[in-house]
């Protein structure tokens, strides 16, 4: 009954808006315009690799003129645009109240945007489109509108109701408008919470410090939170004895709508999962005991033992390329696991299905000494970071086993680089590609190993110097190398299909007349 009386106690909370779309149309641009900082200079590349959280202030509108409109926050989540990232995508939709869909007017309806839209529309997200880049001098918003409309993306005054602002993130074309629907759709959806009870919410991002241990991102969605609670997540329990607002500054309290990143989480707490917090630590541990099992899609763990492959391919019928992957936090380790899976999909559509990534060990923070020690020696395992450095102890033992460490920061380099060792390391099959065939008409002179014989090509071409099959009523009765080649009594290098020619075969086998040669390639695939 307690409860139910707390919940009376509802306030309008900010809404929580994610911001999807395809991976340049300007999704990181329009928060930097609206958070007057600047992401995208510290994203590698530009391009934002891992879930953000900010709180940004705009006033809504007065609801009478001449008055001043109320200052009221609003929550944005920033999503990454790869297509790699497309589970942390997912999660921004479901955790989020709005959703904005950045589409540029410059490029168009990508199918990164058609992507982002039914992840929208599975989570039943209300969305507003934003059409970016309308200051570009190659913008045609109408042929956008029109585009959208041929992907069932019906907006407002185009045959549907979603609202839209044309914007330039840019140089801050309507931003003002797109913030003010924002808090008109907010207001429409009637988003309230009770600041009264404890905390509850997302997970929206873990990453490792090696200073401070284990810290988590947070989106608290109901009630509110204080220094000396407990957050539990699934079986992970940590103390708010530090707790950071977006910015990084250390505050004593937080409520709804609010990102927080707490400190200390005892295990690696499962990226997407809810958050609970209790007054009492006793509390904690008991519904922490009580909870389900979650399934075995647990984010990695660093360090731990990582499994040891002796022999490459054992049992798969394929060579089996061993990877260990550490990164900074566990969307990236998701986003690169996507990656591999790609690849290895496409090489078993397109080539022989005689080779295959595997990951055989994965954890978020720095390589460590027993991540190179995982390797077995003899197994030519790639070891990769991304956005995370190296112990000291790991490069010694490194170098004195000969292992490579490849280190990246931008999702497309390493997918390229995954594609060239692929490439590069896969098993080559030696293929015989016939290039042209003949009929023998005429023999001629033999001298050792050297005969001349006359024919006619029925297939393809014979070229000068070109290795041969003799067959003799279908069968291969031996091989020769084409020594000289004449057309027309004319020396040549290439007699074409339908041509008569001499030629002088270099061979063990005596060539006579009603033989096939086939001219061929040894194709390594």
């Amino acid at each position: 009954m307690e409860k139910n009386d707390k919940k009376l106690n509802l306030e309008v909370r900010a809404p929580i808006v994610v911001v999807m779309g395809h991976i340049d149309h300007g999704k990181s641009t329009l928060l930097d315009y609206i958070r007057k900082t600047n992401i995208t200079e510290n994203e590698a590349g530009g391009i934002t690799q891992k879930i953000s959280a900010y709180e940004v202030v705009h006033k809504d509108l007065p609801a009478q003129a001449g008055e001043n409109g109320k200052d009221r926050k609003i929550t944005f989540l920033d999503t990454p645009g790869h297509e790699a990232f497309s589970k942390m995508r997912e999660r921004g939709a479901q955790i989020a109240d709005i959703a904005i869909l950045v589409v540029s007017a410059e490029d168009g309806v990508k199918p990164q945007t058609i992507e982002a839209w039914k992840t929208i529309v599975e989570s039943k997200t209300p969305c507003i489109v934003a059409i970016n880049k309308i200051d570009k001098p190659g913008a045609n918003v109408e042929k956008t509108k029109k585009e959208l409309a041929e992907n069932e993306i019906y907006l407002e005054n185009y045959g549907g109701k979603v609202p839209y602002a044309e914007i330039s993130a840019k140089i801050g074309t309507g931003i003002d408008n797109l913030l003010s629907l924002i808090l008109i759709l907010a207001e429409m959806e009637n988003l309230t919470g009770s600041i009264e009870e404890d905390a509850s919410g997302f997970v929206i991002e873990v990453n490792l410090d090696s200073r401070r241990g284990i810290l988590a991102t947070l989106i608290i969605k109901n009630g509110s939170i204080k220094k000396g609670m407990t957050v539990v997540v699934e079986d992970s329990l940590c103390s708010t004895r530090i707790i950071e607002n977006f910015s990084g500054k250390m505050i004593d309290e937080a409520s709804f709508s609010s990102p927080i990143r707490i400190v200390g989480f005892d295990k690696m707490p499962r990226v997407g999962a809810q958050f609970k917090s209790f007054q009492k630590k006793s509390d904690a541990e008991k519904y922490a005991k009580n909870l389900p099992p979650h399934p075995s899609d647990t984010p990695p763990q660093r360090g731990g033992e990582i499994p040891r492959l002796d022999k490459e391919g054992v049992g798969s019928g394929k060579k089996v390329i061993p990877i260990i992957l550490k990164a900074d936090v566990s969307g990236s380790i998701e986003a690169i696991e996507k990656e591999i899976a790609k690849i290895n999909s496409e090489l078993n559509a397109t080539v022989s299905k005689n080779a295959e990534f595997r990951i055989v060990g994965k954890g978020i923070g720095p390589i460590s000494e027993s991540d190179i020690k995982g390797v077995a020696s003899g197994i030519n395992a790639l070891v990769i970071g991304f956005n995370v450095k190296t112990d000291k102890s790991a490069i010694e033992i490194a170098q004195k086993r000969g292992v490579i460490i490849s280190f990246f920061n931008i999702i497309y380099k390493l997918t390229e680089w995954l594609e060239e060792q692929m490439e590069e390391k896969r098993p080559r099959i030696e293929t015989i590609e016939t290039t042209g065939r003949a009929k023998i008409i005429r023999a001629f002179s033999r001298t050792k190993e050297r005969q001349i014989v006359g024919g006619k090509v029925i297939e393809g071409q014979i070229n000068l110097n070109s290795t041969v099959k003799i067959m003799r009523r279908e069968f291969e009765i031996g091989r020769g190398k084409i020594v000289n080649l004449e057309k027309n009594k004319v020396k040549t290098s290439i007699v074409e299909e339908g041509a008569e020619f001499g030629m002088m075969i270099e061979s063990k086998i005596e060539v006579v007349a009603g033989d096939m040669i086939e001219a061929f390639n040894v194709v390594q695939k």
